[in-house]
């Protein structure tokens, strides 16, 4: 979806949503400017053409006993299509993965897993990654301390533009 599609209001609506995505709608048509019909409108627009996807709380892994973060590069033998979408299928079921992405560079895929501890990463790797068809490489790098962390895009930019 092109961001021209959007207006200055749609990303109002975007920002205030991404911020708290609880908002009733009269607070939200009162944030954007708009009364509480045509601001509802747009709402469901947004959703109706994917811009907004879906609707999630962000939970604190460490306070639920989830303070490991790893990001994992992976190779694969081959990088044909039919590898590629094998790999991506099996590593979408593994509840521990959190992110992956296809990359360019040295390595084919990154990946970030989430896990209670070092045995349960361990037994990922042995159980999980090192048994997924067309694996040939994998490197992984623990986070010491997690710096930044956005679950907001940047419209800032956008809606200046508007």
């Amino acid at each position: 979806m092109a961001a021209n599609t959007l207006d200055r209001t749609d990303l109002k609506i975007l920002r205030c949503l991404q911020n708290s995505g609880r908002l009733a709608n009269a607070e939200l048509a009162d944030k954007v400017g708009l009364s509480p019909s045509p601001c509802l409108r747009r709402v469901r627009s947004l959703e109706q053409r994917g811009i907004i996807r879906r609707y999630a709380a962000i939970v604190d892994a460490r306070a639920i006993g989830l303070p490991i973060s790893v990001f994992v590069n992976v190779s694969l033998h081959n990088q044909e299509r039919s590898s590629l979408e094998q790999f991506e299928r099996h590593v979408s079921g593994y509840e521990e993965v959190m992110e992956c992405y296809l990359m360019t560079g040295s390595f084919d895929y990154m990946l970030r897993i989430v896990v209670p501890d070092l045995e349960s990463y361990e037994h990922f790797l042995a159980e999980k990654l090192t048994t997924t068809p067309g694996v040939a490489n994998i490197q992984s790098s623990f986070a010491l301390k997690q710096v930044v962390y956005k679950t907001e895009l940047p419209l800032g930019s956008a809606v200046d533009r508007y």
